[in-house]
C-alpha cells in the first residue's frame, strides 16, 4: 500500500514538474512573441533598442552611475503627503534608507552651492545669491565679471514654470544626501492598500482618464465579462497623441519599477544575510500574458517607449554639457574630467541612434490649443511628482522620486529645444538651466530604464533555461 502511495506521489510530482516546464516554455515563447516588432506612435522596433542598449548604452551608463557626481543624490524623504494621511509601511527592514555620513560626501558636493561657486563669488552679496540659486554646481571658476553678473541674474530668475516636477528644496534641514549605490532599488515588501492607493491616484486622477473608463486589472472595476480591457484600449487609441504618450510614459515607468523588484527579489535570508536575485514566479505574476490577460506585454512595450523618450532627451541636451563652462564638479579634478568625458561619450552614442522618437509631432496644432495642452500635460506630471511623497516605504519613495524627477527633466529638455539651441558657449543662460539634482536624476533614471531592458533579456534567458 505504502509503495503504491509513493509511486503515485512520484508520478504526480513528475507530472507537476513536466507541467511547470511546459508552462515556463510557453511563457517564454509568448512573451517573446508579444514583446517584439515596431512600437506604436513611433517608427522604432524593439530588437533595435535591445541591441543598442546591450552593446552601447548599458555598460557605459552603469559605469557613469558609479562616479561620485552621480551616486550622491540629495532628497527629502520626510515631506508629508499632500493628499492623504499616509499609513503604509514596509514589511522588511530593507525598506530603510541609510543617509550618507558627512565624511563620505565629496568636498565639492557637500560644500553646498556656495563653495561650488566660491572662486567666482567675490562679494558677500554674490555669495548669498549663489546660495539662493539652488542650481547646478557645474560652472567653471574662471568666469569673467560679465559672466558672473549673467549667472547671478539667472540665479534670481524664477524658472518654475518650466519644471515638470515638484523639486525638493535642497536647503531644507530634512534634505539629506543618499549614496544610491548603497541603497539599491529592490523588492522591499511594500504592497497592499498603501501602495495601491499611490498608483491608483496616479492613473485615475492624472492620466486624462474619465472615471467611467476602467483600466485592465483594476480590482475596483466592475465585472465586464469577456472585455479584458479592450474597451480601455479603444478609448486610449481615440485620444490625441499627447495624452496617449502621457499614459504610456506612466505605464512604462510602472513596468520598469516592477521589473527592478522582480530582478532584485529577496529570495532567502540565512543567519541574517539576505540573498537577492531574479524571481521568475514574481515576473510571471506581473507580466505573464495569460495571468495578466495580455496586459503584461503591453506594459513592457510601454517600457521601451519610455526608454525612447528619455534617450531622445539625452541626445537633445548634449549641447548643454558640451560647453566648456560646464564642469561636473566634485572637488576631484581628475575624476571630474573623466566623468565628463564618459558622459559626453554616452551623449555621442545617443545621437547615433537612428530611430529616435520625434517630439515635434507633439503639441503641433494651433498655437493657443497646443500651449494649453502642453501646460495641462506639465501640471498633470507635476502632480504625479507630488504623489511620490505619499509612498510609505522610504526606499520606494527615494527611487520613485528620483525616477519621476528624471522623467520630468527629460520632458523639460524635449520641450526646450529653442532655448538649448541658443545657449551661450562661455556663460550661463537664463533660458535653460539644469540643477545638479536634475542632472543626477536624469542620468540615473535613464540608467534604471537601461537596467530594466537588460533585466528583461535576462528573464528571457532564465525562462529558456528552465525548459
Amino acid at each position: 500500500m505504502n509503495q503504491g502511495v509513493r509511486r503515485a506521489g512520484a508520478g504526480q510530482g513528475a507530472a507537476a514538474a513536466v507541467q511547470l516546464l511546459v508552462t515556463l516554455s510557453f511563457l517564454r515563447s509568448v512573451v517573446e512573441a508579444q514583446v517584439t516588432g515596431v512600437l506604436d506612435d513611433c517608427l522604432c522596433d524593439i530588437d533595435s533598442i535591445d541591441n543598442f542598449n546591450t552593446y552601447k548604452i548599458f555598460p557605459k551608463i552603469k559605469k557613469l552611475q558609479e562616479r561620485d557626481y552621480f551616486r550622491y543624490y540629495k532628497v527629502n524623504l520626510k515631506r508629508p503627503c499632500p493628499f492623504w494621511a499616509e499609513d503604509g509601511h514596509c514589511s522588511i527592514k530593507d525598506c530603510h534608507v541609510e543617509p550618507c555620513p558627512e565624511s563620505k560626501i565629496p568636498v565639492g558636493i557637500k560644500a553646498g552651492h556656495s563653495n561650488k561657486y566660491l572662486k567666482m563669488a567675490n562679494s558677500t552679496k554674490e555669495l548669498e545669491d549663489c546660495e539662493q540659486a539652488n542650481k547646478l554646481g557645474a560652472i567653471n571658476s574662471t568666469l569673467s565679471n560679465q559672466s558672473k553678473e549673467a549667472f547671478i541674474d539667472w540665479a534670481r530668475y524664477d524658472d518654475s514654470r518650466d519644471h515638470f516636477c515638484e523639486l525638493d528644496d535642497e536647503r531644507s534641514p530634512a534634505a539629506q544626501y543618499v549614496d544610491l549605490l548603497l541603497n539599491p532599488e529592490r523588492y522591499t515588501g511594500y504592497k497592499g492598500t498603501s501602495a495601491w492607493r499611490v498608483w491608483n491616484s496616479i492613473y485615475e486622477e492624472n492620466c486624462f482618464k474619465p472615471r467611467s473608463v476602467y483600466r485592465p486589472l483594476n480590482p475596483l472595476a466592475p465585472s465586464r465579462g469577456e472585455d479584458d480591457g479592450e474597451s480601455f484600449y479603444t478609448w486610449l487609441e481615440g485620444l490625441c497623441l499627447e495624452k496617449r504618450v502621457f499614459y504610456k510614459l506612466i505605464s512604462g515607468l510602472h513596468a520598469s519599477i516592477n521589473l527592478h523588484l522582480c530582478a532584485n527579489y529577496l529570495l532567502e535570508e540565512t543567519w541574517g544575510k539576505p540573498s537577492w536575485g531574479p524571481n521568475i514566479k514574481e515576473f510571471k505574476r506581473r507580466f505573464d500574458p495569460v495571468e495578466t490577460k495580455g496586459e503584461g506585454p503591453r506594459r513592457l512595450k510601454n517600457l521601451y517607449f519610455l526608454y525612447l523618450i528619455e534617450l531622445r532627451a539625452l541626445s537633445k541636451v548634449a549641447p548643454y554639457f558640451e560647453r566648456s563652462i560646464v564642469d561636473l564638479y566634485t572637488g576631484n579634478a581628475e575624476e571630474d574630467a573623466d566623468t565628463k568625458t564618459l558622459l559626453l561619450n554616452i551623449f555621442q552614442d545617443t545621437k547615433s541612434f537612428p530611430m529616435h522618437f520625434d517630439e515635434k509631432s507633439m503639441f503641433a496644432g494651433d498655437k493657443k490649443g497646443a500651449k494649453s495642452l502642453k501646460e495641462e500635460f506639465r501640471l498633470h506630471f507635476k502632480n504625479i511628482s507630488r504623489i511620490m511623497d505619499c509612498v510609505g516605504c522610504d526606499k520606494c519613495r527615494l527611487w520613485g522620486k528620483l525616477q519621476t524627477q528624471g522623467l520630468g527633466t527629460a520632458l523639460k529638455i524635449l520641450f526646450s529645444e529653442k532655448e538649448i539651441q541658443k545657449l551661450p558657449e562661455n556663460s550661463p543662460s537664463k533660458g535653460f538651466q539644469l540643477t545638479r539634482q536634475e542632472i543626477v536624476a536624469l542620468l540615473n533614471a535613464f540608467g534604471r530604464l537601461s537596467t530594466s531592458i537588460r533585466d528583461l533579456q535576462n528573464f528571457k534567458v532564465l525562462l529558456q533555461h528552465s525548459r
